[in-house]
């Protein structure tokens, strides 16, 4: 560029100048007007010390520039407007904000202006596409920052350069500390990131809080297709809910020693009736008993439920303070109310001593029913009773607490009734 101010300070004009250099006479013309405005400092693109420009000229200069097709040369000279970057950015932000984004930003500029001067140590030690912006600069509203270590992908970038650019930081700063190619900045603007089924979304919410803890994306999907009769895939089922803030609470491992029944071989064993079979073509044929523990009001609870695996249904079920026979016997008597005449199914446990005790096993032999048991150490043995505990945890229970030992009870069987009345199964083609 010093070799095209000497020449201009010799008198050269533009048409020379352009055949001599090899560019356009359009280029040459813009170069002499920087040159008769604002003098070298313009054309070597210096700063032109405090020299503003308000926010009438910049609006009124775009557009006759942009909206009356009046060329770049001709405006600047028009406007006295010293250097043509300034005019092109001032498009480009009037193309991407609009008239307001021409107003000038005390905050914004001096920010900029700190930026450009830090950009050149700054990009040099920056891997392309490795760094972000300083922490807490390009922090967007409604966007949760990344955990720390964790990249910013493309389009996330996009959204903070264009925050950033909109307070008066220079775009090809951001983009360079960014690692953003022009045309990828570009491109994630003009194609916003889809928003997938916005239809669903009052749907998904009703169905979700049915439950205290909600439900899982295909719980959600099964009701959406067999109660509002929406077509839908669980994938977008789940991106909704993923958008919505919406997951079921994942059981933990009990950081105390978990509820245990065994107690040694107390009495006869019988037999593993099922050996890991647990399908079952039509009620009452197979079905699955355990114990589980809570911790709730201050003290503990006990589960006790009867599983029809072909039913998917808790036929019978006690809760207690006290895992003790008294609840067993509870729960055979609500099992015996319930168990149709004629039938003969399997009932399986595992090794716990009140499914070993002669008062349990003597009474399945008067309801006609036959005594299956896992074998030592297997809870896969009963993984059919396991997984309604899981999903039980899951949906009613972690997380929560509970006044009183009442109020746990009272929830616990108005979720029962919820799992048997309205909670769809996969393996009954989404029918409750």
């Amino acid at each position: 560029m010093r070799i095209v101010v000497g020449l201009i300070r010799d008198g050269i004009g533009a048409k020379s100048l352009a055949r001599r250099l090899g560019v356009s006479k359009e280029t040459t013309r813009e170069w002499l007007l920087s040159y008769r405005i604002g003098g070298e400092a313009a054309l070597m693109g210096e700063r032109e010390g405090n020299r503003k420009y308000d926010y009438e000229t910049k609006l009124a200069a775009v557009l006759d520039h942009l909206e009356r097709g009046m060329s770049r040369p001709e405006v600047m000279e028009r406007y006295g407007i010293a250097s043509r970057t300034c005019l092109k950015q001032w498009c480009q932000d009037y193309r991407r904000g609009g008239p307001e984004a021409l107003r000038p930003e005390a905050q914004g500029q001096a920010e900029g202006r700190e930026i450009q001067t830090e950009t050149g140590s700054h990009a040099r030690t920056a891997p392309r596409g490795g760094e972000r912006v300083s922490q807490g600069e390009g922090r967007v509203s409604g966007k949760s920052p990344r955990p720390a270590g964790v990249e910013a992908d493309n389009r996330e970038k996009s959204v903070i350069v264009s925050t950033l650019a909109g307070l008066g930081h220079p775009l090809r700063c951001l983009l360079k500390i960014a690692g953003l190619a022009r045309s990828t900045y570009y491109y994630l603007l003009s194609h916003p990131e889809p928003v997938t089924r916005p239809d669903i979304e009052p749907m998904v919410a009703e169905v979700f809080h049915r439950t205290p803890n909600g439900c899982g994306h295909r719980q959600v999907r099964m009701c959406l297709v067999y109660e509002f009769g929406v077509r839908v895939s669980h994938k977008s089922v789940l991106r909704v809910m993923r958008r919505m803030g919406l997951k079921c609470a994942i059981r933990r491992p009990n950081p105390y020693r978990r509820y245990s029944s065994y107690q040694g071989d107390t009495g006869a064993k019988p037999p593993n009736l099922l050996e890991r079979d647990f399908a079952a073509d039509r009620p009452w044929v197979k079905l699955g008993t355990d114990v589980t523990e809570f911790r709730a009001a201050g003290g503990k609870a006990y589960l006790a439920p009867i599983y029809d695996m072909g039913s998917k249904e808790i036929v019978a079920w006690d809760v207690s303070r006290h895992p003790d026979l008294a609840q067993q016997q509870r729960l055979l008597a609500m099992l015996e109310e319930k168990l149709p005449e004629g039938a003969d199914p399997i009932l399986h446990s595992d090794m716990g001593w009140q499914y070993q005790h002669d008062w349990w096993r003597n009474r399945l032999g008067e309801l006609g029913i036959r005594q299956s048991m896992s074998r030592k150490g297997n809870c896969i043995d009963n993984a059919a009773t396991e997984q309604v505990f899981g999903h039980l945890k899951d949906e009613f229970y972690t997380g929560r607490e509970f006044a009183s030992y009442e109020e746990f009870k009272n929830e616990l069987d108005a979720y029962i009734i919820h799992w048997n009345t309205r909670r769809r199964q996969i393996r009954l083609e989404g029918h409750p």
